[in-house]
């Protein structure tokens, strides 16, 4: 089947099931999902985000104090949004809360790019937040809330289409119509992929309008995208989609586990979270698409959650007398304001580092395991896990 412009599979076509490779219940509907070469975490409406090796083994649990809205990876920071509009930071051993978002705000939708954190909520509204907590600048938007952040745009999917604005001041950059109101999103390089509730996944180009859109039977609840060109999407009738334009083929499976809320791609494998609480990873290599046409397919291994005692947010850290290998920071005031800086050699003194401010103590110092700079610049970002050096 050819691929192009409003490529449609059609209601007709008989609807495979997909091959499945494993399926994790978690017990609660699951609302967010990253995933990466260090792993998969999914995040549930109780609270929980459980971390698992992309074969499908549970290796951790966190429990949030409130249902997760969302789970975003920034580069080597994965952050989960709770209902308690906090952000919590997931990337060591224990979560710390690293942003909170202003109480008058309900979250819809959220994404971190090089530490600026920017939100929707459920009426429109864009708001953009700094790595150090302040306001950068606010927008009434329109009615909807899809948002995805890049080096040069804030882009925010909604009810008339996608406007991207300036990252730094806010103001409105660009703007394309789509056919129908954007229910989810996602993005490479060069575009923006919004899917709609006109049954399509509409390609928005960042430099210039791509004017190809992939139909489907339904209202898209997500989609993704993988660096070879292939694009997915699911709708909400527990299918999932995949064209492919260099095979110029197009198909279309059955879940067996829902509809799929978010989705991301890593390494030849489609990972899925549904309505039903489940996180299902889809084997879509060549050969397992060839082998799913001709009905076969793999065995799915169900996953339970183990019995695993969950670590929640603390503002106590372990202490230490000895640095090691770590970078050490100390938390100053600086024209009366609370700062944490690095103090270690070879670090910029001048650059504030973006530190739990639960654990502000004045002159305590703290050792953590690197601290890297963004490309944005301004401010240090802390990896790993915090110790108190005394």
């Amino acid at each position: 089947m050819a691929i192009g412009n409003n490529t449609d599979l059609g209601p007709s076509e008989e609807v495979m099931p997909a091959p499945v490779l494993w399926s994790f219940h978690s017990g609660a509907i699951a609302s967010g999902i990253v995933v990466g070469e260090r792993g998969c975490w999914v995040g549930t409406e109780s609270g929980d985000v459980f971390t698992l090796t992309p074969e499908g083994v549970v290796t951790g649990r966190f429990r949030l104090p409130d249902a997760v809205k969302c789970l975003v990876a920034d580069g080597f920071w994965i952050y989960a949004a709770c209902d308690d509009n906090r952000v919590y930071d997931l990337s060591g051993t224990v979560p710390r809360v690293a942003y909170e978002i202003p109480a008058e705000i309900d979250i819809c939708s959220l994404d971190i790019h090089e530490g600026l954190l920017c939100v929707t909520d459920r009426k429109g509204g864009i708001t953009a937040i700094e790595w150090d907590g302040e306001l950068l600048w606010s927008n009434p938007g329109d009615e909807g809330g899809v948002i995805q952040i890049d080096s040069h745009a804030v882009y925010h999917g909604h009810s008339a289409g996608v406007t991207g604005y300036d990252v730094e001041g806010g103001y409105r950059v660009c703007h394309e119509d789509t056919d129908g109101a954007v229910l989810s999103g996602c993005q490479d390089s060069n575009a923006i992929y919004a899917g709609t509730d006109d049954n399509c996944v509409e390609v928005v180009g960042k430099n210039e309008w791509a004017g190809i859109s992939y139909l489907c039977d339904a209202p898209v609840q997500s989609c993704a995208t993988s660096p070879d060109g292939r694009v997915f999407a699911g709708d909400d009738c527990s299918s999932v989609y995949c064209w492919d334009i260099s095979r110029c083929g197009a198909w279309k499976w059955a879940t067996g586990c829902g509809s799929a809320s978010s989705m991301q791609y890593h390494d030849d494998k489609l990972y899925l979270v549904t309505t039903t609480g489940t996180l299902a990873c889809l084997d879509v290599s060549e050969a397992a698409i060839r082998d799913a046409e001709q009905s076969v397919l793999p065995e799915t291994v169900s996953v339970t959650a183990p019995e695993i005692s969950a670590v929640v947010p603390s503002s106590t850290v372990e202490v230490t007398s000895d640095a090691g290998t770590g970078i050490v920071v100390e938390c100053v005031l600086q024209n009366g304001e609370q700062c944490v800086i690095a103090v270690s050699p070879d670090h910029v003194l001048s650059l504030d580092v973006q530190f739990p401010k639960d654990l502000w103590r004045s002159g305590a110092r703290y050792v953590v395991d690197d601290v890297d700079e963004p490309e944005r610049g301004f401010f240090y970002r802390l990896r790993g896990d915090i110790r108190q050096l005394i």
